[in-house]
Formats: structure tokens, sequence, C-alpha cells
């Protein structure tokens, strides 16, 4: 069963995500969007708009001007408390950056 996050951990994560990390918002959009059958170059801007137990949830905006979402699963499976959130997204920032073949940056 999908573990459902409380709306003040959800407002923390994706304040957070879409406040300091726009960048890696969109680098994970890009990274992932064939996975939704979209093409990479495609995606030209991306927020996280949610995420649950499964996996997190990106909203990205086309060069076409179409709108989508890139849902991901964690890579390490289901989770259910929040500091397992920071560890999933620094995980898919991770492939991310392996899947486009970018440095990643280092993980304060």
């Amino acid at each position: 069963m999908t573990h459902h996050f409380d709306g003040t951990v959800l407002a923390g994560v994706l304040g957070h995500m879409n406040g300091d990390h726009a960048g890696d918002n969109l680098l994970i959009a890009r990274a992932f969007a064939a996975d939704a059958g979209i093409a990479e170059a495609a995606v030209v801007a991306s927020h996280m708009e949610g995420f649950d137990g499964d996996g997190g949830r990106w909203a990205v905006a086309l060069a076409d001007g179409s709108t989508a979402v890139v849902a991901v699963p964690w890579p390490g499976g289901p989770i259910s408390q929040r500091p397992e959130v920071r560890r999933e997204v620094v995980a898919l920032y991770d492939e991310a950056c392996r899947r486009l073949g970018v440095e990643p940056r280092p993980h304060a």
C-alpha cells in the first residue's frame, strides 16, 4: 500500500525542491522523460508537483507548449519516512546526472 505523506511534509519538501533546486528538477525531468514517453529535448521547464511513498512527480512544460507529468519511482523502493525522501531525491539526481552525462555536484 502506497504511503501518503502529510501536508506539512509535502509542503516542506516541495517548497525546498522548487525554491532551492529548480535546476535539479529540470535535470531529473529531462533524464526520466523517456520513461514517460517524452523526448528529453522537449522538456523546457519543470517543477516537483508531488510525491508519495512510491516516487516523485514532476510537472513539465514541453517545447510545443503542452504540459505533462513525469512520474519516477524511488530508486531504493517504497518509503514511508520524511528522511528517506531526501535520500531518494539525491539518488534520482545522481541517476539523472549519469543518464545525461553531467558531473554531479557533491552532496552536503
